[in-house]
């Protein structure tokens, strides 16, 4: 396939919407902006060799019009108006491509503190920058407009077209199945979460940082008879996430609070009929009595107790089936019901402004995107495939950390993002040793031959 096949699209030409009211995870993104904290996911795909500069130009300017959703610009709007509306442009004002001078680092930055706007059709930035022995397309993404997994859609599409080779989605792994019951016991509401202590030597600094890690993938039970295990690397990544937060804390001293993350989960195809945009919900996974009573053995010595630890990963697997399982609106029915064009927007954003600051306290602890394994081959042609993907969320807050993953050639890529008023760069890089040792803990060992007998 070459970029000079006619185009196609989610839709055809004429039946895509000039003019698109903003979804409700738009709208209340949009209503929250605050330009100290970017709202900007970012990807960085990172490739052996250097793209041809005239040729990737060609190749995202054609995947860009066969995904016309992602090329709209926000037209202005008055107080008084009723939505926020996107302007569905068919063309992009200009292909976002550009090859700045620099390094990686500082197209890193660039993502923490630079947001495409949202009057520019598309509202995403690429660059392609060297770094070590390859190049990395590296996208910014103002995730007022679409998400990472939408994005990584467009730019399989514009790898096919630049190599020439197929791109599709693999198929989906066999997961973990059963009756989807309602979820088990979480912790009450009532109770306020655990937050992560501040550790920095700057209050009161504004923006993120970000830490970039490249770690092994935790090993899994044995299949068994062809049935997979009774836990998820997304249940092993939930676990660790708890880890990394009850064993911070409780090293600076805080009292035992309940962990509560927030998990986006995406049920789009991979296809390219995928719909772009923002399209994942968002559930909140809360670890309910095993976290209370094994506090202690999972945080008070050096390393956990691999007992607790089985044991919370277990409950843990029971509650993502159970939520994943539910049928629910992308932010919850409080989500729709603030975002009912009812009221004039700036009344609206007014009211969701005071109503998050005032929920701040019960807001989660922090925000675990796993993008799971890429789907896609990412196959450059002369470039080569991808090494290497990196996404990012945004660690806004009240909860000022998120943590993505996404999984490539059998690594873990983890990328830690902090709000720079809860914590430096030095504490940064001791959260995401505690990550990485804590997800280590939820690996499966297999057990010794004494143990089979004990217990056959």
């Amino acid at each position: 396939m070459t970029v000079l096949q006619p185009a196609h699209s989610e839709l055809p030409d004429e039946a895509v919407p000039r003019r698109i009211p903003f979804p409700t995870v738009d709208e209340i993104t949009r209503h929250c902006l605050a330009p100290d904290e970017p709202e900007t996911v970012h990807i960085e795909i990172h490739l052996p060799a250097r793209p041809d500069p005239a040729r990737l130009r060609q190749a995202l300017g054609e995947a860009l019009r066969r995904h016309p959703r992602i090329l709209v610009r926000q037209l202005p709007t008055r107080w008084w108006h009723r939505r926020y509306l996107w302007h569905g442009t068919g063309a992009p004002d200009a292909v976002p491509l550009s090859w700045p001078e620099g390094t990686l680092e500082d197209a890193r930055r660039r993502a923490l503190a630079l947001c495409p706007p949202l009057d520019t059709s598309p509202p995403v930035r690429v660059e392609v920058v060297p770094h070590g022995t390859g190049w990395v397309l590296f996208t910014t993404i103002n995730h007022t407009a679409l998400d990472g997994p939408s994005c990584l859609r467009v730019l399989a599409t514009a790898a096919e077209l630049y190599g020439g080779a197929d791109n599709s989605p693999a198929p989906a792994p066999v997961r973990a199945t059963g009756a989807a019951g309602p979820p088990p016991a979480g912790t009450p509401l009532r109770r306020r979460p655990a937050r992560v202590a501040p550790d920095t030597r700057h209050p009161g600094r504004a923006g993120n940082g970000m830490l970039i890690a490249d770690l092994p993938l935790p090993a899994r039970p044995p299949r068994t008879a062809g049935a997979p295990g009774p836990y998820t690397v997304n249940d092993q990544l939930l676990v660790a996430t708890w880890l990394m937060c009850a064993r911070w804390n409780r090293s600076h001293g805080r009292a035992p609070r309940p962990v509560r993350v927030t998990m986006p989960v995406d049920d789009r195809p991979r296809t390219a009929d995928m719909p772009i945009g923002n399209g994942t919900r968002l559930v909140e996974v809360t670890f309910g009595p095993a976290e209370r009573e094994l506090h202690e053995a999972l945080t008070a010595h050096e390393r956990p107790d691999p007992e607790a630890v089985g044991t919370l990963l277990r409950a843990t697997a029971e509650r993502t089936r159970a939520l994943k399982s539910a049928d629910r609106p992308q932010l919850g029915f409080s989500g729709a019901l603030l975002t009912a064009p009812v009221l004039p927007v700036g009344v609206r954003a007014a009211y969701v402004r005071g109503l998050r600051a005032a929920a701040g306290p019960w807001a989660s602890t922090t925000l675990l995107s796993n993008i799971g394994r890429v789907p896609y081959p990412l196959d450059f042609g002369d470039a080569g495939r991808a090494r290497a993907v990196w996404f990012s969320a945004p660690a806004r807050s009240p909860r000022g950390l998120s943590v993505t993953t996404v999984s490539t050639a059998g690594r873990l890529h983890l990328a830690l993002r902090w709000s720079r008023s809860r914590l430096d760069d030095e504490a940064g890089a001791r959260l995401g040793s505690l990550f990485a040792a804590s997800l280590a803990a939820t690996s499966y060992e297999q057990p010794t031959a004494e143990e089979q007998e004990e217990h056959p």
